[in-house]
């Protein structure tokens, strides 16, 4: 049995899980277990700032692993036990991404549909090679993609997701990134190097201010107006008084005082 999630961190302080779960990379209960243990033991880790999640192989992610899913059809609830325990695990994950402290990135170079689309429409960013393509396509088989909706239409709109989600065709990359599905399409040879330059530069930033902005960004979202700018001064309020804000601006004042008296030495 291959090791269904490679767990990996740098030096710079990112955590790079990848999926190995050949060859569809499915997302069967126990990647989606090994994906949310990962998640779950650098929650509160201040040395892993930006998580990134690829995948092996030519696909990122098929979605569930329907074979799976097909041999419980025997049980004597046909089933239904099964489904719920996978829909619910899979629910679990896709909330952790989204509610994880740390921005978590998506680096997908191929196939994302069903599920493995949901995955890439809840992380925080996106970055995708030209060749990759992405589609809720369970309505194929008979299966609507309900659960992929959530993160689909929080991501590029009703009628969009919609679209995607009662025809089941696929959308390629530079649909994706017209949609808002994904940040930035590049090259396959230069895929891993943007997503690398992307984390880099996320986990050069003071990690509190990171941490306290995603969670505001996500917890505004849905509230009107009032309560959206209530929600975002509270946070504000809050790196206001932190130490990396109190020093960062500091040293703001600072370089612009001693470039005054450059400029008046000239």
């Amino acid at each position: 049995m291959p090791e269904l999630l490679k767990v990996e961190r740098n030096a710079d302080g990112a955590l790079r899980l990848t999926l190995n779960n050949p060859p569809a990379n499915a997302l069967s209960i126990e990647l989606m277990e090994a994906m949310q243990a990962a998640l779950d033991a650098v929650r509160n880790d201040e040395t892993v700032h930006v998580v990134i999640i690829a995948a092996e192989g030519k696909l990122f992610s098929a979605g569930h692993d329907l074979k799976q899913m097909t041999a419980h059809r025997a049980d004597a609830d046909r089933g239904r036990a099964f489904f719920e325990g996978t829909f619910a695990l899979c629910s679990r994950l896709m909330q952790t991404i989204v509610s994880q402290p740390q921005p978590v990135v998506a680096e997908v170079g191929g196939l994302a549909t069903a599920a493995g689309c949901q995955l890439v429409a809840s992380c925080d960013l996106a970055i995708a090679s030209d060749e990759a393509r992405f589609g809720v396509n369970g309505i194929d088989v008979g299966l609507f993609c309900s659960t992929p909706a959530v993160a689909l239409t929080r991501n590029i709109g009703l009628k969009r997701a919609m679209e995607m989600l009662v025809t089941g065709e696929m959308i390629g990359a530079v649909t994706a990134l017209e949609f808002g599905l994904v940040n930035r399409v590049v090259a396959p040879n230069s895929l891993t190097d943007a997503v690398n330059e992307t984390a880099r530069t996320i986990a050069a930033k003071p990690p509190f201010a990171i941490r306290l902005g995603k969670q505001a960004v996500r917890d505004q979202v849905g509230m009107d107006l009032g309560d959206a700018y209530d929600c975002a001064s509270r946070a504000m309020i809050e790196n206001m008084l932190a130490l990396d804000a109190e020093k960062g601006i500091d040293a703001f004042f600072e370089k612009r005082r001693h470039s005054q008296k450059s400029d008046r030495l000239d």
